[in-house]
């Protein structure tokens, strides 16, 4: 072997083994809980979407996907002086139980710190209405349950939506293994 090549040899041999000795690269570990924002845009030219959110991805997904969102956020303004937020799911089963409604924020997040067991509660198709500091438990067709917080909500007319706009914050935590337990926070 040439002297240039023992000496390019050798200092490839640590830059090597430094580089194979580094975890691998793999895709990011899927959230489980967070904070995140929906709202009740429409997008596209026909057909059109919204976004929702899909608690095993902990993302944003279109409800043009396949699978779609777990939760989309709605605003029911049957009654125009009584507008409502709603949060609704497409899996044909109830699928919301509301475990408390608070005062303050303080007792919200102390509830949903000490919700580690889903328990029983009589499930609604939809969730209404969605305002700040409720607790509530989703329940997917498939049985894994996520609890969420409503951190902060709007509802308002904006000139550049046709219809009254709706958002909600919220925090959630996903158990994805089936059983009713969360962790411990």
């Amino acid at each position: 072997m040439c002297y240039l090549c023992s000496m390019m040899l050798r200092k490839l041999i640590p830059v090597l083994v430094m580089v194979l000795s580094l975890p691998g690269c793999s895709k990011d570990e899927l959230r489980t809980s967070g904070i995140d924002t929906i709202d009740n845009r429409l997008f596209g030219s026909g057909p059109y979407y919204a976004m929702g959110f899909q608690f095993s991805s902990g993302a944003a997904v279109s409800t043009l996907d396949d699978p779609g969102p777990d939760i989309v956020l709605y605003m029911n303004a049957d009654n125009p002086a009584l507008p409502r937020l709603t949060f609704q799911a497409s899996n044909f089963q109830p699928s919301f139980a509301l475990a408390g409604t608070y005062a303050s924020e303080a007792e919200a997040i102390a509830a949903f710190n000490g919700l580690t067991d889903v328990g029983t509660y009589s499930w609604d198709e939809i969730a209404e209405p969605i305002v700040p500091n409720q607790v509530w438990v989703y329940r997917s067709s498939r049985e894994l349950y996520t609890k969420i917080r409503t951190v902060s909500t709007v509802s308002e007319m904006r000139p550049d939506i046709p219809f009254r706009y709706g958002e909600c914050t919220f925090e959630w935590m996903h158990q994805p293994d089936g059983t009713p337990t969360f962790p411990a926070q």
